[in-house]
């Protein structure tokens, strides 16, 4: 896919807004009216004069393309009008920060058919409530300013538009695709500058300033999650947050690194040898970990049962585990009793798109069963949805040390050859997957096979 001939052009906002609007209907037969919803608000920080950092309400993108704050939008149902409210000049902040956009800009740039100023949306919401006799205005509740008044209209629905983004942000169009795709690339050529100083960095935070600072010079300067720089036994933590210990000695960098284009996320994953090597367990382990995507990879395409390729992940890793002799017994015995899950405690992925764990997965988290409990994704994945895959192989004493102390578990885990492994820490590798109606496409392009890694590191 060619990301920068079809960024090129305008978001589609309004053909989100069209299958909003035909998802209200569902729920809501015969439903009329108009869509309402606003961007973020400016906030300040908290004793002091300065904004805080701003993050685009997704709703609002969703809906607009637009990424200015303090801004609205209106779309009627039945003209398919979507008309887009934009802050006036503020004579007092122009010496500050310039000449803000005007409306005529903002119609050239964003999917609207009108833009007009935000003093202007109280007059606009009366008026189309007064003309449209027993109409509906759809709004999100909490995200709704103080002084917005809906008074002329008959009824109000707070509770389905929130519902109807979410469920249509699962299946992402082709502009949508091609902004995930564009924050691959970026974030995939991060790694590999990462990949090419593992082996002289002394400390965890000087590679996440490698990332940082090739994602901001590619345009990218919002990331779509803190990232993650875990060095030796760190890697075991699944959202380890620190990015500042010294790596001096120990055997595995795991990064987890993925920047935003344009409100959409990358989520990448990937595990390098320190010292340019995989030692013998850490090589076992990346095997084990690649094999497991690859074949749950395959085993994608439209309509299959989510649960059913976190369970053959499972198996894989239960497969593997009993061959390096940790696991030990019945390969059947050990999946119903669950004593995998010590190894492998997260789900194997996750929507993504305008959030790294984006809308509309239907997770289960009172779900009782542990090898489901925490996967994001529950149910069948359509055609055009982005799905991240990501499994992993972890050796955590504070997970696993309660399994080594429950016979249920413990007859299954030999400790002996356990011990050799602690230092691995984790290993997890992460690519982000479209699903086709025949199988799908990977959007990621870092570098994931250990022999290529391992020239890389020689060359460097």
């Amino acid at each position: 896919m060619d990301y920068d001939t079809i960024l090129q052009g305008k978001y589609p906002a309004k053909r989100h807004a069209r299958r909003v609007v035909d998802y209200i209907r569902s729920k809501v037969p015969n439903a009329s009216g108009v869509l309402y919803v606003e961007s973020r608000m400016t906030k300040m920080l908290e004793d002091n004069d300065e904004a805080e950092p701003f993050r685009q309400r997704r709703y609002f993108y969703y809906l607009t393309g637009c990424p200015l704050a303090d801004s609205y939008m209106i779309h009627d149902f039945d003209t398919e009008k979507s008309t887009l409210f934009i802050p006036p000049v503020d004579p007092e902040s122009v010496i500050w920060s310039g000449l803000p956009v005007s409306a005529e800009e903002a119609k050239q740039k964003w999917d609207v058919d009108e833009v007009k100023y935000t003093t202007d949306v109280n007059a606009t919401l009366a008026h189309l409530g007064s003309e449209k006799p027993n109409s509906t205005i759809f709004a999100i509740p909490n995200q709704i300013s103080e002084q917005v008044t809906f008074l002329e209209f008959d009824h109000k629905n707070y509770s389905v538009l929130k519902e109807a983004i979410e469920n249509c942000r699962v299946v992402k169009d082709e502009f949508e695709i091609a902004m995930i795709g564009k924050a691959n690339n970026i974030s995939g050529k991060g790694h590999r500058a990462v990949l090419e100083r593992v082996k002289t960095a002394k400390n965890e935070q000087e590679l996440e300033a490698v990332f940082l600072g090739h994602c901001v010079a590619s345009g990218a300067r919002n990331q779509a999650y803190h990232s993650i720089v875990a060095s030796g036994r760190a890697a075991a933590t699944l959202h380890y947050v620190h990015n500042n210990a010294p790596m001096s000695g120990k055997l595995n960098l795991l990064l987890d690194a993925g920047c935003e284009w344009d409100c959409y996320a990358a989520d990448i994953t990937r595990v390098f040898p320190i010292g340019g090597k995989f030692t013998t367990e850490s090589r076992a382990i990346y095997d084990i970990v690649l094999k497991m995507q690859l074949d749950c990879i395959a085993a994608l395409k439209e309509g299959v049962l989510w649960d059913d390729v976190h369970l053959l992940a499972h198996k894989i890793a239960i497969d593997g585990l009993l061959a390096l002799g940790i696991l030990k017994g019945d390969k059947d015995e050990i999946l119903a009793s669950r004593t995998s899950v010590a190894f492998f405690p997260h789900g194997l992925g996750h929507y993504l798109g305008m959030d790294t764990h984006d809308t509309g997965g239907n997770a289960n988290y009172a779900d009782t069963d542990p090898m489901f409990r925490y996967l994001r994704v529950r149910g069948r994945l359509p055609a055009g949805s982005v799905i991240t895959v990501e499994p992993g192989v972890y050796f955590c004493s504070f997970i696993i040390e309660p399994f080594l102390k429950d016979p249920k578990h413990s007859k299954f885990i030999d400790a002996a050859v356990l011990e050799k492994y602690w230092d691995v820490g984790g290993v997890r590798i992460e690519d982000n997957i479209v699903i086709t109606k025949d199988g799908s496409e990977n959007l990621t392009n870092a570098i994931k096979d250990p022999a290529e890694i391992e020239r890389i590191l020689a060359e460097n």
